[in-house]
């Protein structure tokens, strides 16, 4: 059974940082894209970030700079280190695996998802 767990998210200023972890578990994916997306209240879940098969990465514009999405195959891991995080960036953050090697922003093209972690950032 595949299972994707989250953690790191909580309480920041802004203009501070946080580091969240995704850690995979039922099957190596290793070769497979994975990726990073946020949902805050009353808005549809968006792409943060993602990561191919080789460590070819992509981001939204809106975290572009501030964010850096980085895997570990050996651990079957995924994090995000957030850094100059803004008010905006508050919201509840997934980790999500597709079953290709590239990565897309449509959230339905993901097979596999976290239960998510809160990230709130005050001002």
């Amino acid at each position: 059974q595949v299972q994707l767990v989250e953690s790191g998210g909580g309480l920041v200023q802004a203009g501070g940082s946080l580091r969240l972890s995704c850690a995979a578990s039922g099957r190596t994916f290793s070769g497979y894209a994975m990726g990073w997306f946020r949902q805050a209240p009353g808005k549809e879940r968006e792409f943060v970030a993602g990561i191919n098969w080789s460590a070819g990465k992509s981001y939204a514009d809106s975290v572009r700079g501030r964010f850096t999405i980085a895997r570990d195959n050996a651990k079957n891991t995924v994090d995000l280190q957030m850094n100059s995080l803004k008010p905006e960036d508050t919201a509840v953050y997934y980790c999500a695996v597709r079953n290709s090697i590239s990565v897309v922003t449509r959230s339905r093209d993901y097979a596999y998802w976290g239960q998510g972690t809160r990230v709130t950032v005050s001002s």
